[in-house]
């Protein structure tokens, strides 16, 4: 019986999948799988069994988690929007704690927990990162990267008190997800033609890529170690490019400077105030994006010898084609 958080979203339905895809044990695979308000229409959707909650309800995560052996806690909020701060905190940290608090009592044989490189202090230029690295008020330019780190540090704490874990912190995941929101949404800006691009450089990985590896590290005798998945450092200006020629649209051509992202971001957080409205772009946003950050993925080629990342032409490929149909799109 396996238990996964977050089953919805972009990672969690791919996470699906693959488990589907790569099950071939004697017995049928069981999922269990948290949802809100409404059973997602994802692939295999039929085939899991739902329970309605959330990370911040004990008592549901109790009952979910009888009969569980293996758990994937892939569910957080990732926003740079000030005023989701509080919620922010309340669904990474306090949500993660419930999380590695209820496997603890339930027997879990194994916990992977889905953090992010923001939890690594991704604002670094002096050189590569590495897992060896943690957030700090020095290297992280986001709420959210704190939220993550608070949340690996509860997962820490569940493994000194005998909990079998092991933590992944992705980079910018490319997948065919609701692009109104995530990372998905750089698509959109590729397809709605946007002319901006910016100078930074960053890490890039296949949404298939962090399952396959979830599961490989998940079925692995692999425990108490942090992972980062990072397929492709690359500059933001090549990847609008690699989509829009995929969409088949005119490439970005007005490059972003540090004065003018500096006035956006102000603007738009003056829109916000007035509308009530998520800004578009934020301080953090902008500063990330402006960017150079360099992951080296070594640590987990290095555990996972027969694992390998796609080609990050295939990706977007694949990528730009599901979206196609998933919006029908014309190109």
């Amino acid at each position: 019986m396996i238990f996964i958080t977050g089953a919805s979203g972009l990672l969690g339905s791919s996470l699906i999948e693959i488990l589907f895809e790569k099950h071939n044990g004697p017995l049928p695979l069981q999922i269990r799988a948290l949802y809100r308000k409404q059973i997602p229409a994802i692939q295999f959707a039929d085939k899991i069994e739902w329970i309605e909650g959330d990370v911040l309800d004990v008592v549901v995560l109790e009952e979910a988690l009888k009969g569980v052996e293996q758990v994937y806690h892939c569910a957080a909020i990732v926003s740079f929007d000030p005023k989701q701060k509080q919620k922010m905190h309340a669904t990474n940290v306090e949500g993660t704690a419930n999380v590695v608090n209820a496997c603890i009592d339930a027997g879990v044989k194994k916990l992977l927990f889905v953090s992010s490189v923001a939890a690594l202090g991704r604002i670094r230029e002096e050189g590569s990162i590495n897992e060896t690295m943690n957030w700090s008020e020095a290297t992280s330019n986001s709420e959210y990267g704190k939220t993550k780190y608070l949340a690996e540090m509860e997962v820490w704490r569940g493994i000194g008190e005998g909990l079998d874990a092991v933590i992944v912190n992705p980079v910018i995941i490319l997948g065919c997800g609701d692009w109104n929101g995530g990372s998905s949404g750089i698509f959109k800006s590729a397809y709605d033609r946007f002319p901006w691009y910016t100078s930074g450089v960053s890490g890039f990985v296949d949404v298939k890529d962090v399952s396959n590896a979830m599961n490989l590290l998940m079925n692995s005798n692999i425990s108490a170690q942090r992972f980062i998945i990072s397929g492709h450092n690359t500059p933001y200006r090549t990847i609008f490019n690699l989509i829009a020629d995929a969409f088949k649209v005119p490439r970005p051509y007005k490059k972003v400077t540090p004065l003018l992202a500096a006035i956006v971001w102000r603007l738009e957080a003056v829109k916000a105030f007035f509308t009530g409205s998520s800004p578009l772009l934020t301080k953090e946003t902008t500063l990330t994006a402006q960017a150079s950050v360099y992951f080296d993925n070594s640590k987990l080629l290095n555990a996972l010898p027969d694992f390998s990342y796609t080609p990050l032409e295939d990706t977007i490929n694949r990528v730009v084609n599901e979206l196609i149909v998933k919006y029908n799109l014309k190109t």
